[in-house]
């Protein structure tokens, strides 16, 4: 038996469709276009280019997109000025801070200056502890994708085992909030857990969420579980010539799709809902800020 492969990328381009028609009708109807703001400071190759792809998308949609660049010595108090205004400027819906930020600057504190309504990221202390209590939040990007997909791949969630392996405040934890959300039995695992691979045996979903390179072999599958591989990895190959690299993610993906019902390659998987659940979560704000019903099937 070999797994059906869920395909985040063609998934993402239906959200994203589903997004550019959501505003398009709030700017028919309402005369509203919903705005996104990327702060980014400093010059983290790998965070401008995600920043380049976010603008670009965000313009795709249909949105406006106001991109902060920012020195990578600018000051605390200066970065939270900016944010200051962005959190009252009334054409900007959602606001990102890109992460990761220089190192004299207090991530948290920056985070928990944005105001809620507008934190696109869902990483704000007041949308953690709604999350947590089942209320209305903005959710965090990677985590909605990944509930998303589960969704569409198996309809109704409710009564299945839910194993998340990896406890970041990112990814892991509201992951398994997500989960609960949907009436999943869920289990929380990590690098301290006893037996792990036990405890993966007994999923009918597995999230892997670790930052360690093919953790999960096949063998830690229940067969027939839906496998979702958050895992970005690069690793040294050697065959594709000197000094090259390729991406893996946290589960061996041929021994895992062996005996899986289904799972998400990396890349290709997770990754590209991660900006398409960004773009959800701006017209959500935008919509909760102009109090209109919220675009359905976007949402947790």
């Amino acid at each position: 038996m070999s797994a059906t492969i869920i395909d985040g990328k063609a998934f993402a381009a239906k959200v994203r469709e589903q997004v550019a028609a959501h505003v398009a009708r709030l700017k028919d109807e309402h005369g509203i276009t919903p705005g996104l703001a990327v702060v980014l400071v400093g010059e983290d190759p790998a965070s401008e280019v995600y920043v380049r792809n976010k603008g670009k998308q965000t313009l795709e949609a249909g949105m406006n997109s106001f991109e902060h660049k920012l020195a990578a010595d600018t000051s605390e108090a200066d970065l939270l000025a900016l944010i200051d205004q962005l959190n009252t400027d009334p054409a900007v819906h959602g606001i990102l801070v890109q992460l990761p930020l220089p190192g004299h600057l207090n991530s948290d504190l920056v985070i928990n200056s944005i105001d809620p309504a507008k934190d696109v990221d869902g990483f704000h202390i007041s949308n953690v502890g709604l999350l947590g209590t089942g209320q209305k939040s903005m959710v965090p990007c990677t985590p909605l994708g990944c509930l998303m997909m589960l969704r569409d791949h198996l309809g109704s969630l409710s009564g299945l085992n839910a194993v998340v392996v990896g406890r970041s405040n990112i990814v892991g934890k509201p992951m398994a909030q997500l989960l609960l959300g949907d009436s999943c039995t869920v289990t929380i695992a990590h690098s301290r857990t006893k037996d792990l691979a036990e405890v993966c045996r007994r999923a009918d979903i597995l999230v892997a969420a670790v930052g360690r390179p093919e953790m999960i072999p096949g063998d830690w599958v229940k067969p027939g579980a839906t496998v979702i591989d958050v895992g970005i990895n690069r690793i040294p190959a050697p065959e594709k010539g000197e000094g090259k690299h390729r991406l893996v993610g946290d589960v061996e993906f041929a021994s895992a799709a062996e005996v899986a019902g289904a799972i998400t390659p990396v890349p290709g998987g997770v990754g590209p809902m991660t900006i398409a659940c960004l773009l959800a979560n701006t017209v959500t704000a935008c919509c909760r800020a102009n109090a209109l019903p919220e675009p359905e099937g976007l949402t947790a």
